[in-house]
């Protein structure tokens, strides 16, 4: 009865929900820093694996006793099984988490402390950087209207972005917290009740549709939603974000589910995404096919750890540094700098990745008391996993 009078007065204060489906290494990376960013918040960790077909979920049970698992014994999307996750939530607020995600120690103390101050609360999304420390234009958009998605899939958007940037809201700069009308999927915030007011993911969504009618669904209840950029999470993106026929396929899915929903399909609707798919094909065919990813040429270990360093340097046969994290990195073609996350805390990482983007550099981290190096070149793949457990 104790127990009880107290969880009623003082509620847990947030629900972290993780869907996962074989991306076993990155899981981990993620849960790791989750862990470390709400040791001073009465917070609690779901792991929802959508029947994984690699070793997820034994990971988790022996890295990670402590955290809920959910093992469902198929693949149910991502609307169902984030629904399955929140249905099992406790906390005042909840966070939908991508598994391929890396969020600093102090992301959800600031994010939590923002959203208390809004009196119009609908979902908080953050400045999402990919692997390479590059800004993801996706951490804020705007409703895509069939014009608006028109400029997406042309470019316009970029080619005149005063004129055409609504579908990314650039009315605010990456480095400008506001109000925006859609957030994405990967990091969003906001209140368990208003999550289940809202119904949840719609289950009958597209790919790429359902953080859109989410968002869109806060602001129908007279909520606004926040970009807030105070604080950057890693989002390594993975296959989805390929931009061949199968993603302009699913894009047009994803937008006639929205429209359908919510507006009607318009003889307007169809002619734009047509003349855009055109569009489209025709830029895909003058670029040509993508350029071979050049190795690096040397690596430099941010760590305090001498024999991580010999073993890196036997495993890759080449000259491996060792520096400390407070000097600036000298400009080297080709150079991957490796962070010892067992020396480092994540938000120190982080940071060396804005600090260092478009240098020619190349970043991986090794989790603490992990045995692997782990991390991305580029935000159109899946990114990389080296096994160092054998050397």
């Amino acid at each position: 009865m104790k127990d009880y009078f107290f969880n009623y007065i003082c509620p847990m204060q947030l629900s972290v929900i993780i869907l996962n489906y074989n991306v076993r290494y990155f899981l981990e990376l993620c849960v790791l820093s989750v862990q470390n960013a709400i040791q001073n918040i009465d917070a609690e960790i779901i792991v929802i694996d959508n029947h994984s077909q690699d070793d997820s979920c034994r990971m988790m049970k022996e890295r990670f006793p402590n955290v809920k698992l959910i093992e469902n014994s198929e693949n149910l999307g991502f609307p169902k099984g984030n629904n399955i996750g929140v249905s099992q939530a406790q906390g005042e607020y909840i966070c939908i988490l991508n598994p391929d995600t890396v969020v600093a120690e102090d992301t959800f103390t600031k994010v939590l402390a923002f959203a208390k101050k809004q009196k119009d609360l609908g979902i908080v999304g953050v400045k999402l950087i990919d692997g390479t420390g590059n800004f993801l234009p996706e951490s804020k958009r705007g409703i895509p209207t069939p014009f608006v998605a028109f400029t997406k899939i042309t470019g316009l958007y970029k080619i005149f972005p005063k004129l055409f940037g609504e579908y990314y809201a650039q009315h605010l700069s990456e480095d400008e917290t506001g109000k925006v009308a859609i957030l994405v999927g990967a990091f969003m915030v906001m209140k368990r009740e208003l999550y289940n007011e809202i119904g949840g993911f719609d289950e009958n969504c597209f790919m790429y549709s359902d953080d859109i009618d989410l968002s869109f669904m806060a602001l129908q209840k007279g909520k606004s939603n926040y970009y807030f950029h105070e604080t950057s999470v890693i989002h390594y993106k993975g296959e989805s974000t390929v931009k061949d026929g199968t993603y302009m396929k699913r894009f047009r899915e994803a937008m006639n589910f929205f429209y359908k929903k919510h507006f009607s399909i318009s003889f307007l609707f169809s002619v734009f995404m047509e003349m855009g798919i055109v569009f489209f094909s025709m830029v895909k065919m003058l670029q040509g096919k993508p350029k071979p990813k050049l190795e690096p040429e040397k690596y430099i270990l941010v760590s305090g750890d001498e024999i991580l360093r010999e073993k890196l340097e036997n495993k890759w046969q080449t000259l491996v540094e060792l520096q400390d994290i407070t000097k600036s990195f000298a400009k080297n073609r080709n150079t991957e700098i490796v962070f010892d996350q067992n020396h480092l805390d994540f938000k120190t990482i982080i940071q060396a990745f804005e600090t260092n983007k478009n240098k020619n550099f190349t970043f991986k981290i090794i989790p603490e008391s992990s045995d692997f190096v782990i991390g991305s070149n580029s935000s159109f793949d899946r990114g990389q996993v080296i096994n160092i457990q054998d050397f």
